[in-house]
């Protein structure tokens, strides 16, 4: 590799390249591609949570007009196989769950697929299902904590598989024996459903043995994956493709069946079908954050310096997985604590597979522990900043290990001095504006840096005429990744970003994996570069190999390229441009295939992302409401690849922790064991209203490690620490203990 790349474009705040397609309604999202001939299919799911089906009475759904095709588990095809749950990072397949529906008369959870309706329009088939009569053998379920409090057990692990049940380091009673100070703490929290604006939604075609699917998705690959192993067909034969997602939140990032049940129907009736969930569905059939309690024991001295922590979690399975986001993740090795103890406890329950959630784990886990933090800094009268300054872990305390990057100090600095933190005085309900009670918290955000599993590829075309087109199979869910790949590819073919097109949402371009746990921006660029960088320096070869051209036999080290010239780093009048060497060898275009290999598994390194969070609340103490007035968030995620959707990705995190702070909750009815609330009517999420003014800082700190260009993510990190600096502020604002989320106004009067 040479090192003639240089770095114009990424970093800028470039508008989107998707903008105008977006704007104008020319860019279409899964659920509005119709093919020719489409038909329509409708889920029918079960009405209670646990039992079996004792009678299906299909009759009169047959009969309505326009219906060719009612599919139970009497007369639907057996799926091949199942394949093992994985996250998607994997790269393989990838249900969100073990179990698949219709595959005999077993009810697991409310919701559950127990049958599909088809017919040659969407209204024809909604009503059909809704003629469609099941009976039920209904049995004892398990849909809260604390029905099931008493079946909890301790797993192997957790997560997949791919993470233990249980952590320990140092001897956490000789850490609480050698406290001065000691909490103890319950949290508890609601479930939370993702409820992006744009349900989930599959178009299936056929084409003699090969499928295409029409795909929501936060993983293409993903998705062809896990539908060829349960077909039973070579993932060759299918081909997905998602060039506009409508936001996915995690909800998107596993395959859920409603996918290759649109498959199984397309192939019954012999034309396209179509199958969109409905709102309702949303919430029963793409996963959710599962309700939890989090126990926190934290011991440490007078001054503040943590001896010991103990962090249990205990929260609701499904019958078939053991799943639990990882809650104790970064809230064990964001403090230096030398003796610590985590555990996971399951329930196994009558829901389906939890998912990730928009922060899985790191959001809850650090809610406790941050506010078990800033209840130590009111008890010793320490300043909650400097508490956290004075914790920091300078290495990864599980392993020892430095931290690839860290910038968590000059975080709380600058997010401190943004906020006016020092003006704040630390006595509760001290603070005025008028009847409000004013508060002001903070927390400290981190998130995990994740890797794929596999080589990740792209690739990169250059045409004579000095234009580039550079590929990956990726898709847009609203993150902005098009236009950072766009100066990612620019940057590093060194020409204008005006002259770069990015191509991405197929299955049939160079594979990349499922864009969750905030790695998207770091893999995706990782390839992209390698790709642009390889074709650069297939030219600059060339070049230095042309006896016509100016920088034949120079020194490829001391050739850079810039608007599409190739020039000598110290002598920028002599070289010439892509175009004319081209033009010279009568090349039409050439192009390069970039694969770039993530770091080993076992890499000496802690690899996390820092950041800050502060929150100003209002709360009025007649009528217990909240009201965010302002926060601030300070990251260090590497480098930034573009300033202004790496900002809106923070605002809309930092906005997610307010929701999850004050109006998140889903709650079962446990008669029949449905959620009580599935509708944007009654599921509350931030809106314009209660958006508060947000500041964000980014710390670029330089990392090695991770990647090529040293970008760790973002994404997620932006809601870590929010909810938890919300709830410190209603704290200081009126004494009151958040243990319970979301904060409701009864909690508080």
């Amino acid at each position: 590799m040479t090192t003639g790349a240089t770095l114009e474009a990424i970093g800028r705040p470039v508008d989107r390249v998707d903008g105008p397609a977006k704007v104008t309604g020319h860019g279409r999202y899964s659920a509005e591609i119709t093919l020719p001939n489409t038909a329509y299919a409708a889920l029918v799911g079960a009405r209670t949570a646990s039992g079996r089906i004792t009678g299906i009475r299909t009759e009169a759904a047959e009969r309505a007009d326009g219906v060719l095709a009612v599919l139970t588990h009497q007369n639907l095809p057996k799926i091949a196989g199942r394949p093992a749950l994985l996250p998607s990072l994997a790269g393989h397949a990838a249900p969100g769950e073990s179990f698949f529906p219709l595959q005999d008369d077993v009810v697991h959870y409310f919701g559950q697929p127990v049958a599909v309706v088809i017919a040659d329009s969407l209204e024809r088939a909604h009503f059909a299902a809704r003629q469609l009569h099941v009976d039920y053998d209904r049995r004892p379920s398990v849909t809260t904590l604390d029905e099931g409090r008493d079946q909890a057990y301790e797993p192997e692990a957790i997560f997949a598989g791919f993470l233990p049940a249980r952590s320990v380091r140092g001897d956490v009673e000789a850490g609480f024996q050698a406290a001065t100070q000691r909490l103890d703490a319950t949290f508890h929290f609601a479930a939370n459903h993702h409820n992006p604006i744009e349900p989930s939604a599959t178009t299936a075609v056929w084409d003699g043995d090969r499928l295409t699917l029409y795909d929501a998705t936060q993983g293409i690959v993903a998705t062809q994956s896990t539908v060829a192993a349960l077909l039973g067909i070579p993932p060759s034969k299918v081909r997905v493709r998602a060039s506009f997602v409508g936001g996915g939140f995690g909800c998107k990032a596993m395959i859920w069946p409603h996918v290759t049940l649109a498959a199984l129907a397309a192939r019954e009736v012999g034309r396209p079908v179509k199958l969109a969930l409905t709102r309702e569905q949303m919430f029963t059939s793409c996963g959710h954050r599962e309700e939890q309690e989090q126990r926190i024991e934290l011991g440490a001295t007078d001054d503040g310096r943590l001896t010991a922590l103990r962090h249990h979690k205990l929260s609701l399975t499904s019958p078939f997985d053991e799943w639990a986001e990882p809650s104790l993740g970064m809230a064990g090795q964001v403090y230096a604590c030398p003796h610590y103890e985590g555990v996971y406890r399951l329930i196994r329950s009558n829901t389906m597979t939890p998912t990730f959630t928009r922060g899985p784990g790191e959001t809850t886990g650090m809610y406790a522990m941050e506010c078990v933090m800033d209840e130590l800094a009111h008890r010793i009268g320490v300043d909650p900043v400097q508490l956290r300054l004075r914790n920091h872990a300078e290495a990864d305390p599980h392993t020892g290990h430095p931290w690839s990057s860290d910038g968590a100090e000059e975080c709380y600095r600058r997010g401190a001095a943004r906020f006016d933190w020092q003006s704040r005085n630390p006595e509760p309900r001290s603070e005025r504006d008028g009847n409000r009670l004013i508060g002001k918290g903070m927390a400290t955000a981190g998130y995990p840096v994740l890797f794929p599993m596999q080589p990740q590829r792209a690739r990169a075309r250059l045409y004579a005429d000095g234009t580039a087109v550079v590929q990956a199979g990726t898709q847009e869910f609203g993150t902005g990744a098009p236009t950072a790949m766009t100066q990612v590819a620019a940057d590093g073919l060194g020409v204008a970003l005006r002259n770069v097109r990015f191509e991405y949402g197929d299955t049939d371009l160079p594979n990349v994996a499922a864009a969750v746990g905030s790695a998207g921006a770091g893999m995706i660029s990782a390839a992209v570069y390698t790709a642009a960088t390889t074709l650069r320096d297939q030219m600059i070869e060339q070049a230095i190999a042309d006896p016509g051209s100016p920088l034949h036999q120079a020194d490829p080290a001391t050739v850079v390229v810039r608007e599409g010239r190739m020039q000598l780093r110290d002598r920028p009048d002599t070289g010439e441009s892509y175009r004319s060497l081209m033009a010279r060898h009568f090349m039409t275009d050439l192009e390069a295939l970039g694969s770039w290999s993530p770091p080993p598994q076992d890499l000496p390194y802690g690899l996390a992302t820092f950041g800050a969070q502060f929150a100003e609340v209002a709360v009025d103490p007649d009528l217990g409401t909240v009201r965010v007035r302002r926060m601030v968030g300070a990251f260090a995620p590497g480098r930034v690849l573009n300033a202004k959707t790496a900002r809106s990705q923070v605002v809309g995190g930092m906005l997610w922790g307010l929701g999850q702070a004050l109006l998140e909750g889903s709650s079962t009815d446990p008669r029949d064991g449905r959620w009580a609330n599935a509708s944007l009517g009654e599921y509350l999420v931030p809106v314009n209203a209660d958006a508060p003014d947000v500041a964000v800082e980014f710390v670029e700190v330089p990392d090695t490690v991770v990647n090529p260009l040293g970008v760790k993510g973002l994404g997620e990190v932006g809601m870590v620490g929010a909810a938890a600096a919300i709830a410190n502020a209603v704290f200081h604002a009126t004494g009151y203990r958040a243990r319970e989320l979301p904060i409701r106004i009864e909690h508080l009067l």
